[in-house]
């Protein structure tokens, strides 16, 4: 049961195969190193007893998947992560998500159609929603226009899914995230991205142990309980347990559709600022910030309703906010 993790050295990646060892598949990680680092590799043995594989390759380049496809046979899914993820950066630098994005996707569906390899877990986002008015989202909500060119290429690369699927005899689901943060309970892997942090929670912990003079809280004039913005956050392990439970339901051949799509949250929307005072109570410190204007890119609130993946993944997260922010700042506490 031989398992494709393409970003596997990245954050949600390296979680996923943890948890995909630990249900008794074999797990072969396809990473750049563009924003990560092999030496997360080393904590998932400790972890699992298992050494992974990692092909450093760049699979937006053409073919570049066939070095993997003459060395692996017998692989029963891909699980595609890799992608470039930051809002504001693909507002400056629109060209790179597209081709990033678009481009590696593409390319692993060519790698499928040459290999047959029946079964595809695609990395997807609530960006796809855009600024949508109904709130919980659900799975059947139509695409609004997205406010940056990440949103854009998660939408597209659905589409494209959409249409490869269609007609290709195998099967897909497409994961929509909700703010994933935190760390395994062992804290021996985190969220270690090698370029700068822009996530609320590791902004958080990186400025509450000194990385970070401050903080800055983009907009406090939404239209919001508290005028900052509000997400549905969701541990990184039960994110991965929801890409394992994913793989497993295709390979139970129980999905009648050609391809799927599952929301994955607490289905709770949080603000910033209560982010910050959840971490405060965590951590029993006092925490440094201040307001600033509205970042681009960024759309009010948004939460999701996630009964879908509870009623055929039979999967729902496990894990409280309390437990995101106090493992995100154990793993701060460790690695610095």
């Amino acid at each position: 049961m031989k398992v494709i993790v393409t970003g596997g050295c990245g954050y949600i990646g390296s979680h996923t195969m943890v948890d995909l060892i630990q249900n008794g598949f074999e797990v072969i990680s396809v990473d750049s190193l563009i924003n990560s680092n092999e030496d997360v590799l080393v904590g998932i043995e400790k972890i699992t007893g298992q050494k992974v594989k990692n092909y450093q390759i760049d699979l937006s380049k053409a073919d570049s998947w066939r070095l993997i496809e003459k060395s692996e046979s017998g692989i029963v899914g891909i699980i595609h992560f890799a992608a470039l993820k930051a809002v504001g950066e693909s507002v400056k630098k629109p060209l790179a998500y597209y081709e990033n994005n678009v481009g590696a996707l593409m390319q692993v569906l060519e790698w499928m159609n040459y290999s047959n390899i029946p079964n595809l877990i695609f990395s997807s986002s609530c960006t796809v929603y855009g600024e949508s008015s109904d709130l919980p989202v659900v799975e059947s909500a139509e695409f609004r226009p997205t406010a940056s060119p990440y949103g854009r290429t998660k939408q597209i690369c659905e589409w494209l899914i959409q249409d490869f699927f269609k007609t290709s005899g195998k099967k897909a689901i497409s994961l929509r995230y909700f703010n994933p943060a935190g760390a395994h309970d062992s804290i021996l892997i985190g969220e270690a991205a090698s370029n700068i942090a822009l996530n609320l929670v590791p902004v958080i912990t990186e400025t509450a142990i000194g990385k970070r003079k401050s903080m800055t809280v983009y907009g406090s004039d939404y239209n919001t309980k508290d005028g900052t913005c509000i997400r549905d956050y969701i541990h990184v392990m039960d994110l991965a347990e929801a890409h394992t439970s994913a793989l497993q339901y295709l390979l139970s051949t129980k999905q009648e559709l050609p391809d799927d799509a599952f929301n994955l949250g607490m289905g709770k929307g949080l603000s910033v600022l209560e982010i910050i005072k959840a971490f405060e109570k965590v951590s029993g410190l006092k925490f440094n910030y201040e307001l600033g204007p509205r970042r681009p890119g960024d759309i009010p609130a948004i939460f999701a309703d996630s009964t879908k993946a509870k009623r055929l993944l039979n999967w729902a997260p496990n894990r409280t906010v309390d437990d995101i922010l106090r493992t995100a700042w154990e793993w701060e506490n460790v690695r610095n």
